[in-house]
């Protein structure tokens, strides 16, 4: 029987950059196993039974990599974690945004459905697990504190020119195209005024999730404003910030459930 109060979490990630420290705190209990080209490292982290898996970028990827978590390994709730693009006006690089929504910003079947729904299925938000996402987010708030009380995390911000990082919560895009475009950022605005950051992966794992009726939460550090300096600004991000913040929020995260 499934424990409820311990669940086997899958962690999803989309590049090695963002998998790297989770796999150095991973207890592992069971040898590497490789499923549709992907390797499935299952162990303990944080005390909880867990499986990761490098999806790789984009949503099939993103979406295969979540049905084998959910169909093979039996887990029983699934955490994203990662990098995004920021839209909203006031998302800037180095805050993170947890989300309670998602929507795949590049599915338009119409005009046989509306814009952005999903066909046959009569919505274009799928929402995230309430408990999860409220235990990422308590956790991002500890992890922005941590970095900015520990004078390396410090340095690492301010190199970028990160002053007072900040947690966001609300709607969370994805698409199969990484948004380095001001014009193409300001049509999302335009579209969707609430969409607070832009990925390639969350939106469709959140379908998947809602098919087999599984909690999901996402968790994504804003690497860039999605403009023409977005691909700069995000390998400096990724490599300089991005994977201790994801290893710090899981941490919190798991650690006080």
């Amino acid at each position: 029987m499934p424990d409820r109060r311990n669940p086997r979490i899958g962690v999803l990630s989309a590049l090695q950059e963002e998998q790297q420290m989770l796999l150095q705190h991973l207890l592992a209990a069971r040898p590497l196993q490789m499923h549709g080209q992907r390797a499935y490292h299952r162990g303990r982290l944080w005390g909880f039974d867990a499986v990761l898996v490098l999806s790789g970028v984009g949503k099939v990827a993103a979406a295969t990599s979540a049905t084998s978590l959910i169909a093979e390994f039996g887990c029983q709730a699934l955490l994203f974690t990662g990098t995004a693009g920021g839209l909203g006006a006031d998302v800037n690089i180095g805050d993170i945004v947890v989300a309670e929504d998602c929507l795949q910003h590049d599915l338009d079947a119409s005009p046989l459905f509306p814009r952005f729904e999903v066909p046959l299925r009569g919505r274009s938000r799928f929402e995230t697990d309430a408990t999860w996402s409220g235990r990422l987010a308590d956790a991002a708030r500890g992890a922005l504190d941590g970095m900015l009380a520990d004078l390396a995390g410090q340095t690492r911000l301010h190199s970028l020119g990160i002053q007072a990082p900040r947690l966001h919560r609300g709607l969370l895009l994805s698409g199969d195209r990484f948004v380095a475009d001001a014009a193409h950022a300001a049509e999302l605005r335009a579209l969707l005024p609430d969409a607070l950051a832009v990925d390639m992966e969350s939106a469709a794992v959140a379908q998947v999730c809602a098919d087999y009726r599984v909690p999901f939460a996402a968790v994504r550090s804003i690497s860039d404003r999605a403009d023409a300096t977005a691909h700069i600004d995000f390998d400096r991000f990724t490599n300089l910030v991005a994977r201790h913040y994801g290893a710090a929020v899981l941490r919190l995260a798991l650690r006080g459930y």
